[in-house]
């Protein structure tokens, strides 16, 4: 009997054995680098803390080749949401963890990230709560709250000039989520801080956040945005070809600004984005009795009624998606899965089993586009009919926590 408990004891140990050496070949840890002379510029994380990236240098024929990845969170509208990130790794760099672990294409491993895994590789961490467009003067001496997220962008950037990217011949300003959305926003200022003999382009994952009412009817987001542009003093960093024919607050909607994008730009998002099914068509505000709780933690829960109200979401998905324009240096991969953010992860980048689209990975897609190597510009056929996609099932816990980030 001992002995074939030892037995199972000994499998059991080397499958666990085996998934960590599987985790540890998938991804690798990389240092939190703090810029510190930002500070006496005043760009600042909202608590004043000096703004973070964690750096992975360039390697062989990738050493002059740069990849700018900035980190997601949603947004803070006013003072009470945004002190409430002031003690949390949102809203200060005291708080972030010391090492983050790089993987998906931001992997250094050929066989995982075959066209970025030698390039220098920054992940940029979002501690301003307004995608990098906030730039208020003055400090509130009650909150001591500083929204300056437009200065730490640039600060950053520079720091990143002095250390080499100055000399870049490829550079990409990627991002998810909050991030995807500030790739889109400074993809042209991005562009703006290189010669013009170094190709430059942007890549955005899920940050392509669409401007519908929610299942009450109510013009949610909009006013959301409208609040974070107001608290932030973002317009002065939005586009001016927008602001100057829009309110402010519709030019942090892609869907408002992203045609007259001059740099090649590529977006890949989930047709049912679950942070936008969460948080824009069914936010708790709009769902009091929470009818649309189990929904939204799995697709699987949803009911006919609720699928067809996705269903719809999807079609206005894809009409704010004509806002974008169809360039052929804009590129697209819109798949139908339930998820946010498809690039970090290994499962969903690049993996035997990740999502495709006509039997493309997003990590090909992005590659191909990027290298002139084959245009790419699709879009999925309607939930459910991709069963390659990796659709998020989420903790209960989870949902409540999500929608306070809105």
């Amino acid at each position: 009997m001992d002995r074939m408990v030892a037995s199972r004891l000994g499998q059991w140990l080397s499958l666990l054995v085996c998934g960590l050496i599987i985790l540890k070949t998938e991804g690798y840890d990389v240092e939190i680098t703090y810029v510190e002379s930002a500070v006496a510029k005043g760009a600042v994380c909202l608590d004043g803390s000096a703004p973070a990236y964690h750096f992975s240098p360039g390697f062989g024929a990738g050493v002059n080749n740069w990849l700018v990845h900035i980190e997601g969170g949603g947004w803070c509208n006013n003072a009470t949401t945004c002190l409430s990130r002031k003690s949390t790794r949102l809203g200060s760099s005291k708080q972030m963890v010391k090492k983050v672990a790089f993987s998906g294409m931001l992997s250094n491993k050929k066989q995982f990230n075959p066209d970025f895994y030698d390039w220098n590789k920054i992940k940029v961490r979002y501690c301003d709560g307004a995608s990098f467009t906030g730039d208020v003067e003055a400090v509130n001496p009650a909150t001591k709250l500083h929204y300056r997220g437009a200065r730490v962008f640039l600060a950053i950037v520079e720091d990143l000039m002095a250390k080499g990217m100055k000399n870049a011949k490829n550079a990409v300003l990627s991002g998810c989520s909050a991030g995807g959305l500030t790739s889109i926003l400074h993809c042209d200022k991005f562009r703006g801080l290189f010669p013009m003999s170094t190709k430059v382009k942007c890549f955005a994952d899920a940050g392509y956040f669409i401007n519908v009412k929610d299942v009450s009817g109510a013009n949610h987001i909009e006013k959301f945005y409208s609040e974070v542009v107001a608290t932030h003093g973002s317009a002065k960093n939005l586009p001016a070809y927008c602001t100057s024919k829009l309110k402010p607050e519709l030019c942090f909607f892609p869907q408002h600004m992203a045609r007259e994008i001059a740099t090649p730009i590529f977006i890949v998002n989930a047709a049912y984005d679950s942070w936008q099914i969460k948080n824009i068509l069914a936010p708790g505000v709009a769902d009091p009795h929470g009818t649309w709780h189990s929904c939204k933690l799995d697709i699987n829960n949803c009911s006919p009624t609720q699928l067809q109200t996705m269903q719809d979401f999807r079609k206005q998905f894809l009409i704010a998606l004509t806002g974008l324009g169809n360039s052929s240096t804009k590129g697209m991969f819109i798949d139908s899965c339930y998820a946010h953010c498809q690039t970090e992860m290994q499962e969903t980048w690049l993996r035997k089993d990740s999502p495709v689209l006509e039997n493309i990975s997003i990590a090909k897609a992005v590659g191909d586009w990027f290298y002139d190597r084959s245009p790419f510009h699709k879009v999925d056929c309607p939930y459910p009919c991709n069963p390659t996609c990796h659709n998020r099932i989420f903790d209960p816990k989870s949902v409540h926590q999500l929608e306070i980030d809105i």
